[in-house]
């Protein structure tokens, strides 16, 4: 699954670290997520999509489509 996560969060101009403060994770998960390695479960895909101000689907490309 693709995202569009780093796009968005260095658009809002927040480090890695700080979008991990902010939805209670390490920033080697954000980092494993914005490089497609981890998909978050559905309450941490939520928490980033409200912290972006993106939907969910926004955010989250599934490949298959």
């Amino acid at each position: 699954m693709k995202n569009r996560i780093r796009e968005r969060r260095q658009g809002l101009g927040l480090t890695q670290e700080q979008l991990a403060e902010q939805v209670g994770v390490s920033r080697q998960t954000i980092i494993s997520i914005e490089g497609g390695r981890y998909d978050p479960s559905l309450p941490l895909a939520l928490k980033l999509a409200r912290l972006l101000g993106q939907s969910i689907e926004d955010l989250f490309i599934d490949q298959e489509e």
